[in-house]
């Protein structure tokens, strides 16, 4: 069975990976086209092909699972042709060995999707954000049109928002303004600066414009007469240190897709919006997604299982192949689903994350359980037929 199993992991591995190489440079074909409208003064056609090279993990992590569902169709659909698994079933091999098989051929791929998804992506991620902000002054996501917001506590038991017009790498940034709010959620300060720097617990303000209030200045302004003394002041200062929760990685974690991040940078990026009283749910369904990604994988190859192993007597490698892209869109389009669902009903992040993916293994394993049994059931059927005409 050694023999056998290499054999099938051989034929897996290369159709899997013929797969991959056709997908992710589809993806990547595409999205190219689209970021030639992006080429000018700022953005060379060099600095687009960086880019691309940069996003080349981003479409293996997203296209992995997809890719070994064709590709283990299209291995297990060619041995069946072939007649070779029929030779293993008419040795005393049974549908579920076969398929346990699968498993520990899958083994080594799970291991190697942990490391894409841990380590290869994020860096990848990390370092195409950093190169988006440096050369387009921009990233894709996490911005809105004021901006990036962040809150945080400060140390006079106060609330900080800060307002942040541009980041760059390295925990650069430029055109920050701060809101500090005393405990009772008045107002105490409010800085612009033109830039500043986060670094060892620290952010670091240049050419500041720093506006205090008193805390009487809501009951004079209450009163409706000409305060006595003023309600503020305003002071300009070169630089100013601050010390702040933020950190590079936190910032970038801002603009970083959740499901991108490594699982050690999800846990301290939830820990501080926990911390700072806001909401977590999306970091949150994405930690169980990522726990959840390598399992994916064996639920791949428990679909294609049934899909290679039907009608190994008759019928051609295609309408396998098709089945197989078609239950592979599907499942990527139920894990959308899922994660859309979960958000507006308030599910559990586990269940957002665990649902599609233990659904689809339960619908294979019965498909895979009444392939193994259809000759007795046939035969039922049959019988019960001639009994009806008989009748």
């Amino acid at each position: 069975m050694r023999t056998a199993r290499r054999y099938i992991a051989r034929e897996i591995y290369r159709s899997t990976t013929v797969v991959l190489v056709a997908l992710v440079g589809l993806f990547m074909f595409f999205a190219l086209i689209e970021g030639l409208d992006k080429v000018g003064d700022h953005l060379t056609l060099l600095n687009l092909f960086y880019l691309q090279a940069l996003d080349l993990p981003n479409h293996l992590y997203e296209l992995l699972p997809i890719g070994l569902l064709i590709g283990a169709v299209l291995a297990l659909a060619s041995l069946a042709q072939r007649n070779e698994l029929t030779i293993l079933r008419a040795s005393g091999v049974s549908g579920l060995k076969l398929l346990g098989t699968l498993w520990l051929i899958t083994i080594p791929l799970v291991l190697g999707a942990y490391i894409l998804s841990e380590y290869i992506t994020p860096a990848a991620e990390l370092r195409g954000s950093e190169s988006r902000l440096a050369l387009m002054g921009r990233t894709d996501g996490g911005r809105l049109s004021s901006g990036y917001w962040f809150k945080e506590g400060d140390t006079q038991d106060g609330t900080r928002i800060i307002n942040i017009h541009k980041l760059g790498g390295h925990g650069q940034v430029e055109g920050v303004v701060l809101y500090e709010f005393r405990p009772d959620d008045t107002l105490r300060a409010y800085v612009q600066a033109d830039s500043g720097q986060f670094e060892q617990g620290h952010l670091t303000l240049r050419g500041i414009t720093e506006t205090r209030i008193r805390s009487q200045a809501t009951s004079a302004l209450a009163d409706g007469r000409v305060p006595s003394a003023p309600v503020g002041e305003v002071i300009r200062l070169e630089t100013r240190s601050i010390p702040t929760s933020l950190t590079p990685e936190r910032l970038i974690a801002r603009i970083l897709t959740p499901e991108r991040m490594a699982i050690t940078d999800l846990l301290d990026y939830i820990q501080y919006l926990q911390k700072n009283h806001l909401q977590t749910d999306r970091q949150e369904v994405a930690l169980w997604r990522k726990i959840a990604y390598p399992f994916t994988l064996l639920v791949m190859m428990t679909i294609a299982a049934p899909i290679g192993f039907m009608q190994t007597r008759r019928g051609g490698i295609g309408p396998k192949v098709f089945l197989g892209i078609i239950l592979g869109v599907g499942f990527f389009m139920l894990n959308q689903l899922a994660l859309n669902a979960g958000m507006l009903g308030d599910w559990a992040p586990w269940a957002t994350a665990l649902v599609p993916n233990l659904l689809g293994l339960l619908l294979a394993l019965v498909a895979l359980l009444a392939m193994e049994h259809r000759h007795p059931l046939s035969l039922w059927w049959r019988q019960r037929r001639l009994e009806r005409r008989a009748a």
